[in-house]
Order: structure tokens, then sequence, then C-alpha cells
């Protein structure tokens, strides 16, 4: 304290310097207008330089976040891109693959091509019309299948429609296989969705995993062997526990089912003869 007083003891006549200035500033622009407005003018002026470059300052520290920000919805971005990708390039493979194991199958037979007319989805047994009929050479008994796999089979064939029994019904039951290891069962549809059905009666020695593909077994006159049907997707014991019930993803999407074809069977009239014969007898 004592050497701030000294300080301004040595300096007092530029303190009162300093003083008489401000004062007579104050005098100047406090009572004269025009100087008072070119003060106020140039007040503001400085004002709002200083606050601009403040606001400025601040927006250029604030660019650390934002570019922090910015980094890390690119790298989320980045990874969505990959996984769409890896989804894509699953997807077109599978669909590349389904195509393939339909191709070969159906090597050598005749296919009839229709649209459907009227589809149900929500009962217990659903039905499918099909626009063409027995003017087109369609008969009973003959299989259905879509772009992806087995629709299922010919119920009623009228002059020109025909009626469909799908997988999606209580009723349908279609002989199928694990493609990888040769293990058949049956083809059925519990209700509930329509993308899943079940394989039941698979033997409790047979060798399957999940993601194994189901095709066909030929063990019929309507479906080849080796049409795709769908996918192993979970697996349980059956009731009486003596085989394994398999649940299916299907690849035919039944919500959105447009065109079909019709499988013409080859000339198997010794195979069905036989067949019926026996059938017959055990009535």
């Amino acid at each position: 304290m004592r050497h701030l007083i000294d300080f301004l003891l040595r300096h007092d006549h530029w303190l009162l310097f300093v003083l008489l200035e401000i004062f007579s500033i104050t005098l100047l622009f406090r009572f004269n207008s025009y100087q008072g407005s070119v003060f106020f003018t140039c007040a503001n002026g400085a004002a709002g330089f200083v606050h601009k470059t403040a606001e400025q300052v601040s927006q250029y520290f604030g660019l650390t976040e934002v570019n922090r920000q910015l980094t890390n919805r690119n790298i989320a971005l980045e990874l969505q891109v990959e996984q769409l990708s890896r989804a894509l390039e699953r997807f077109n493979k599978d669909t590349t693959q389904i195509a393939s194991l339909r191709e070969d199958a159906l090597l050598g037979c005749q296919l009839i091509d229709a649209q459907v007319v009227n589809n149900s989805l929500t009962q217990a047994d659903n039905y499918i019309t099909i626009d063409k009929g027995r003017a087109d050479g369609i008969r009973p008994e003959m299989g259905v299948i879509s772009g992806y796999g087995v629709v299922g089979i010919v119920y009623l064939a009228g002059e020109h429609y025909s009626v469909v029994l799908p997988v999606l019904n209580s009723k349908s039951s279609i002989s199928c296989k694990i493609r990888r290891t040769s293990y058949f069962g049956f083809l059925k549809w519990d209700g509930g969705s329509s993308r899943y059905a079940l394989v039941k009666d698979m033997p409790r020695h047979s060798e399957f995993s999940l993601g194994d593909t189901i095709v066909t077994s030929g063990h019929s006159a309507v479906f080849p062997a080796g049409i795709p049907v769908g996918t192993v997707d979970d697996m349980t014991d059956s009731h009486d526990g003596l085989s394994y019930l398999l649940r299916v993803k299907l690849f035919t999407d039944f919500a959105r089912l447009n065109d079909v074809c019709v499988i013409v069977p080859a000339d198997n009239g010794e195979q069905t003869a036989l067949e019926d014969s026996i059938l017959m007898n055990n009535l």
C-alpha cells in the first residue's frame, strides 16, 4: 500500500492530467449534441466489432466439438454402409444359390406360368387361386413353385382357373429333406407366421445344423428332388420324443406372391398306378 501511495505522489501531475482530460471529454460529449452522437456512433461500432470478434473466436474454438461430432457421425455412417453392403452381398449370394438349386431341380421339366389372382394368409386352411386351368394343361396334383421355392399343389382345376393348396394349409404335407445330409421329413404348417413352417418326423439320428437348406425330397410324383423350400431356423423334440421338429424359414414370401409356375410332371403313369393300387388295397 505504501509503495502505491509513493507511486501516486511521484506521478501526481500525470494523474491530475488524466483526470482533467476525462472531465473535459465528458463535458464535451455530454453538453454538445453533435459530439455526443459521434461518440455514441463510434462506441456502438466499437462494441459491435468487439462482440463480432468475440463470437468468431468462440465459434473457432467451438469447431473442435463440431468436428468431433462430425467424425463420430461419419464413422457411424461408414459402419452402416458396410453392414448394408454385407447384407446385400449375402442376399444376392443366397438368391443366386436358390435360383441355381431351382434350375438344377427343374431340368427337363415343363413349366406353365401363371399369376395369383386370390390369396389368403390368415386362415387355418389357406388357398391360392391362379389364372390358368385345364385349357392351359393344368391338372390336380401338379406342383406349384415361385421364383424362390415351393408354393403348394394344385387342388382343383377349372377350365381357366385353378385352386392351389399352399404350404400354408393344415392339409398340406410335402416330403422334403436336408440338402446337405439327405435326411427327410414332411413339411407341415401349424398356423402362425406365413414365413415359417415345420419339418416333422425328422429321425433322431439325423444330422443337421441351423441354417441348413431344406429342399424337396423327390419321394413323390408332384415335385422333383431339390426344389428349395427354406432354411432350418430352430429345432425342438417332437411331442412323443421319437423325432425332431425343425422350424423352417420359407424361401417363398406368401404375402408378396404374384407370379408362380406349375410343374407339368414327366410321364410317371406306372409309378402313379402302382401307388394308387397300394392305397386302394389298404382301404
